[in-house]
């Protein structure tokens, strides 16, 4: 297999030496970007622009061409396996994504099934394809899936921005119903992510967007415990190299504990948590990403620059972290800010290493 020209965050997630901390942003191909809006209207909608395999390239690369970023992020969508079960996913203006079929009658619960993804999902691989070739291994491409509470809280729901209550009555009434979504979401993730895998993608990531809305004990029965079981049955490795695992759980920074022994090998911190006490937490089990308040990227390039160097000089000396922000960018954000952000964590971090004699 032909080495990666960056292989900084790699090397990063493996907790392994690199000259500087990398660093890629969550829907960093996104509406804050004019030509990404551009090639929106082109495509027709969102679902066009995500089932296409050249638009989702085009869109994939185009951060990429603009800012120099140490890794792609595949162009899909977290509901991509509901939608692929017939529940009929569409996106009304102004308001989100929405299912024409939520989850409500045990019928329709018992009846779901674990799509094919070589069959059902044929367009993500041929995408993943598709971007790992033009990429000509500049850098590593990151394949995803919402986690199965995540996507059950959709399916359930039939949107997002909701105050759980659908699913939470199913959680305390009817755990066997939620637990029976759960696992067919874990088999479908599990089986989504390794195709992704053998079609190019070099790391998988688990956005687990709503885990934050549990209590405590919830949270490890009804997501952490099927996050494991994906994790466990996931590809580690493809044509001979490692493919590392990140867990982001919005809201999770009370459980980083059980999330680190989750069997990633890296945790996604959001802008809540200060990333030095989660890293003297976890020690050196895991690599950690993160984990600038998106709202940031709103002020100042000294602001910006500033607050980059509060989170490099918090993680400290070392290995196995990997800069990014605490959720997604927002479409708000002046791209330029973007390029200040990247350019500030390259710059500081490099100088950090080479004072700490390249440890």
């Amino acid at each position: 297999m032909t080495k990666l020209k960056n292989d900084t965050l790699l090397r990063a997630l493996l907790r392994q030496p690199a000259d500087y901390t990398p660093v890629w942003l969550m829907r960093q191909a996104g509406r804050y970007l004019p030509e990404y809006n551009q090639t929106r209207a082109r495509a027709g909608s969102f679902l066009d622009l995500c089932k296409n395999p050249d638009f989702a390239t085009e869109v994939t690369m185009q951060p990429l061409a603009r800012f120099p970023l140490d890794a792609a992020i595949l162009f899909s969508d977290i509901l991509t396996i509901p939608d692929a079960m017939g529940l009929g996913l569409y996106f009304a203006d102004g308001e989100g994504p929405k299912f024409e079929r939520p989850l409500r009658e045990e019928w329709e619960i018992r009846a779901l099934t674990v799509p094919d993804p070589w069959v059902h999902l044929r367009y993500v691989m041929d995408a993943v394809s598709q971007i790992r070739r033009t990429l000509d291994n500049s850098v590593p491409l990151i394949g995803f899936s919402g986690s199965p509470f995540t996507l059950a809280c959709y399916m359930v729901e039939g949107c997002g921005g909701t105050d759980f209550r659908q699913i939470k009555t199913m959680l305390y009434q009817r755990p066997d119903l939620l637990h029976h979504i759960l696992d067919i979401n874990a088999q479908a993730v599990t089986s989504y992510l390794n195709a992704q895998i053998e079609s190019g993608a070099q790391v998988a990531m688990i956005f687990d967007t709503w885990g934050g809305a549990l209590s405590h004990a919830a949270y490890q029965e009804f997501s952490l415990r099927y996050i494991g079981q994906i994790l466990a049955g996931l590809k580690r490795e493809q044509g001979g190299e490692r493919i590392p695992s990140i867990v982001f759980t919005k809201g999770g920074g009370l459980w980083l504990d059980s999330i680190a022994n989750s069997g990633c090998d890296a945790v996604g911190l959001d802008w809540t948590v200060n990333i030095g006490e989660a890293r003297r937490h976890v020690g050196d089990k895991v690599a950690l990403q993160g984990n600038l308040d998106p709202a940031v990227l709103f002020s100042t390039p000294e602001v910006i620059t500033a607050e980059v160097e509060k989170i490099l000089s918090s993680y400290g000396k070392g290995n196995g972290h990997v800069f990014n922000l605490g959720h997604g960018i927002s479409q708000f954000t002046p791209p330029e800010n973007a390029r200040t952000l990247v350019d500030a964590v390259h710059a500081i971090s490099r100088k950090q290493r080479q004072s700490d004699g390249g440890r």
